[in-house]
């Protein structure tokens, strides 16, 4: 069955189909792995993805929308790269966490989108920027 790139990516970005925890819906190892890991209990050591959980990834504790996907239904918007206000402040990097979540990669991966389209950077180009995100060296 082919991925639904448009519903497995973020409307900020981030590609629900190569996170770990999306991942471990269908991998049993993996989600022992994730909830030993993390302290969780094996059945929340799994995520549908933030399209699907209408931007509310339990996992992490959230109780409600983020602002990023309230703002994009809001606006009747599919990524926030398609929206006028591109970037705002809801992208805005931050270093914490950031060894853990991949959020800093948000704006990257909206230009690479609007640049490359959805489909093209999911097939070629999403992975390989969580893989540099996670294991990369720093250059310049």
């Amino acid at each position: 069955m082919k991925m639904d790139y448009d519903q497995m990516t973020a409307p900020c970005g981030l590609d629900c189909f190569n996170c770990p925890m999306y991942l471990a819906n269908d991998n049993e190892g993996l989600r022992n792995a994730i909830s030993k890991k993390q302290g969780i209990p094996l059945e929340k050591a799994v995520c549908p993805g933030c399209r699907n959980a209408n931007g509310t990834i339990a996992f992490i504790g959230m109780k409600e929308p983020c602002g990023v996907y309230q703002c994009t239904e809001k606006k009747g918007i599919r990524l926030c790269s398609d929206c006028s206000d591109f970037p705002c402040d809801r992208l805005h990097p931050y270093a914490d966490k950031a060894s853990s979540f991949p959020h800093n990669t948000k704006i990257f991966n909206l230009c690479l989108i609007k640049k490359m389209g959805l489909e093209a950077w999911a097939e070629n180009k999403a992975k390989s920027v969580k893989d540099t995100y996670f294991k990369g060296k720093f250059k310049l």
